[in-house]
């Protein structure tokens, strides 16, 4: 006689164990899209000009034959995942499978003009993405990061003391930032009629020199870790300043956080709040602030964008940060002593929000 959980159907239970098992292996997923990177296979492709048949691709890495085989299964394993487009080439004897870009792998081109390449490398790098064992013993700890847990300190302070992996996350930064600059570039509206504007966390000024070449009136001041901005130069309405957004941020007619409040708690978000408000409203100005993060809304978006933003909340947990909805957005904006606020959609996930004091 067939066993049952709780007079399940077998069916129901194949199920179950079907996505039990997508999950326990769902770290192949991006060990594959690392390999793809650390490969070079986008550019490859890209160089080739064409649709590119496995025979070439193995010649190009330069592999020995034996991999074949495991080359192709891997291929073909990120087509399925939508990373590539699986072809025959009419031209070849018995149709030889060959591989072609998708959007998603053209944004793995490296030095084109949208590249997450960086993104991949910084992200799957195994010091960071290693915590995540420690989920257990970091759910019993009293006010310490999943980092913390791991490394022994921080991960602000983790990048102060590794270089290497402090560029690497500057340019996975920078590269993302070409994502919402793609989207700025149809919300011009935003920063219409300001004279100034801070960008907190701007990094290497890549969102910064996109909205000084949009709105060339406009001064835009970037505010970062000093070792972040020591080596960069001002240009004619772009500086760099180094320094805490929780102890100064300079005055403007506006300041940005873009990807920054998801890093903290709620705590934290109040008090960089409260030093935002005190930047637009100087010498009796009443200017606003312009949050770029995710707003969570299970209700209404497609469940693929709900699963992201919901994976995002959980690697949040690596420096005690959040993703949140919009009724939790609104406590912090009272909290830090703002009156109104307005939610408009920026990227697939991101959404942009203008808070007025």
């Amino acid at each position: 006689m067939a066993s049952s959980i709780n007079g399940r159907k077998p069916s129901e239970i194949f199920k179950a164990q079907t996505l039990l098992y997508k999950h326990i292996y769902a770290f192949i997923d991006s060990m594959c899209l690392k390999w793809t990177v650390e490969m070079n296979i986008p550019n490859i492709i890209h160089d080739h000009g064409k649709p590119i048949t496995l025979s070439n691709l193995v010649s190009v890495l330069q592999v020995p034959s034996s991999k074949s085989g495991n080359v192709r299964r891997l291929m073909r394993y990120l087509a399925h995942n939508g990373f590539f487009e699986i072809a025959t080439n009419g031209e070849i004897e018995n149709e030889e499978e060959a591989y072609a870009l998708t959007v998603a792998s053209e944004l793995l081109v490296k030095g084109s003009d949208i590249c997450l390449a960086p993104m991949v490398e910084c992200a799957l790098d195994p010091t960071l993405s290693g915590s995540f064992h420690d989920l257990k013993k970091w759910i019993y700890e009293e006010d310490i990061t999943l980092f913390a847990v791991t490394l022994g300190f921080g991960f602000w302070d983790f990048l102060d003391k590794n270089p290497d992996y402090n560029r690497s996350f500057n340019e996975a930064m920078a590269s993302d930032s070409k994502m919402i600059n793609l989207a700025l570039r149809d919300c011009g509206f935003v920063f219409q009629e300001l004279e100034s504007i801070v960008d907190i966390g701007g990094g290497t000024g890549t969102t910064a020199k996109i909205i000084c070449e949009t709105f060339p009136n406009l001064k835009c001041i970037v505010l970062d870790r000093p070792q972040v901005v020591e080596n960069l130069s001002d240009t004619n309405n772009l500086s760099f300043v180094g320094g805490d957004m929780f102890t100064f941020i300079p005055n403007a007619d506006a300041v940005l956080l873009k990807w920054i409040l998801h890093d903290w708690t709620d705590e934290d978000c109040i008090k960089i709040l409260k030093k935002c408000k005190q930047a637009v409203t100087s010498d009796g100005k009443t200017g606003k602030v312009i949050v770029i993060d995710m707003v969570i809304n299970e209700k209404k978006d497609e469940k693929n964008i709900t699963q992201m933003k919901l994976v995002m909340d959980v690697n949040m947990a690596s420096v005690n940060g959040k993703e949140r909805n919009e009724k939790e957005w609104k406590k912090l904006f009272v909290e830090g002593g703002f009156q109104d606020y307005k939610i408009s959609p920026l990227t697939g996930f991101l959404s942009l929000i203008e808070i007025y004091p």
